[in-house]
């Protein structure tokens, strides 16, 4: 069975593209962290996903650079070869599965909380009345 289970943080935006049958495919790479580290940096491990039709639109327009995210799905190892001849590797997952691990608003700015007024002879929050559900 090849199946692989990846968990890691997008390295750019995904990539939504339609297929001249009218089909929808999505492309991103996910960047995963290896346990051990070289020279105080953590090494890391890039896959290349696919996703196709309704799951493609849903990683298209919720996804982003930096967002984690798990990818289920069977990997393959695609060869190729650079400009200036050298011979390169991509592990690449078709996803049969990808769950969103970042909310929308975790990638942006948040504002520090607001903190309670405290009564200072009780040391306890004020509470407004208007805020007691009863």
């Amino acid at each position: 069975m090849n199946r692989l289970t990846i968990i890691g943080n997008l390295t750019g935006d995904p990539e939504l593209r339609t297929t001249p049958a009218g089909k929808s495919v999505c492309n991103f790479t996910v960047a995963v962290n290896r346990q051990r580290k070289i020279e105080g940096q953590p090494d890391a491990d890039f896959f290349r996903v696919s996703t196709w039709d309704a799951m493609a639109e849903n990683c298209s327009k919720y996804l982003a650079k930096g967002r984690k995210v798990a990818v289920i799905g069977p990997v393959s190892v695609r060869t190729y070869e650079t400009q200036n001849g050298k011979h390169g590797a991509s592990l690449e997952v078709t996803a049969r599965e990808v769950e969103f691990l970042s909310s929308r608003n975790e990638q942006q700015e948040s504002k520090p909380a607001e903190q309670p007024k405290v009564d200072q002879q009780t040391g306890m929050p004020e509470v407004d009345a208007d805020d007691l559900p009863f």
